[in-house]
Parts: structure tokens; C-alpha cells; sequence
């Protein structure tokens, strides 16, 4: 059983690759609204993809944390942009307190290795 972790910590690793699958710890960005740290979090989850050898098209499901639903439309907005077209994951979007009151968003996604 051959699992590569990448960039690892103390705490935690931000990528695992496992059997052709690839759990990216969850994302987020700085910025000061919904919308800036939403296209931070997936700038750095597209280049964990790059890292682990795979890409958003390969993207398998996604799990979407928003500290408050009223930021729901401005965040798809930005997904929306993001995404593959031709391959959009399975997803889900749920409301939770995040690690910090900064954070507005936290994307947790699981892919296919290229």
C-alpha cells in the first residue's frame, strides 16, 4: 500500500495521494470577502492538484464551507468560473463555523490522480 503525502506537517499533510486518489486538505484563501478568498483557495487547490499529478477536470467531489449561507450565489459565482464545465464533481455546500472568523470559506476536495 504505497501513500504519498504531500507537503506534510506537524499537524497535518495538505495533500494525500492514495490508490490513484487525491484528498487535498480543506482550502482556504485571504482576502476580504467571500469572493477573493474563494479564488485563493482554489488557485492553491488547482496547484495541489498540478503537485499530486492531476488537474480540476479530474475532480471527483467537493465539499463547500461557508461561514454564513447568505455568501452562497457570491461564492458560485466564483466556482462557477473555476469549475470544469465538461466535468463538474459531485458537490455539496453546507454552512459551519470556520477555524477563525476571517475565513468566509473552505473548499475540501477529492480527486482522481491523472
Amino acid at each position: 500500500m504505497n501513500i504519498t503525502r504531500i507537503e506534510p506537517g506537524a499537524r497535518m499533510s495538505q495533500a494525500v495521494v492514495h490508490n490513484g486518489t487525491i484528498y487535498l486538505a480543506g482550502q482556504v484563501g485571504e482576502g476580504a470577502d467571500v469572493t477573493e478568498q474563494s479564488k485563493a483557495a482554489l488557485l492553491e487547490a488547482e496547484r495541489l492538484l498540478a503537485v499530486a499529478g492531476s488537474d480540476k477536470s479530474h475532480i471527483l467531489s467537493a465539499t463547500i464551507w461557508l461561514s454564513d449561507m447568505s455568501l452562497f450565489a457570491e461564492m458560485n459565482a466564483v466556482w462557477d468560473a473555476w469549475v470544469d464545465p465538461a466535468n463538474p464533481p459531485a458537490r455539496a455546500c453546507g454552512e459551519a463555523k470556520l477555524a477563525t472568523p476571517d475565513y468566509l470559506v473552505e473548499f475540501m476536495i477529492v480527486a482522481a490522480v491523472s
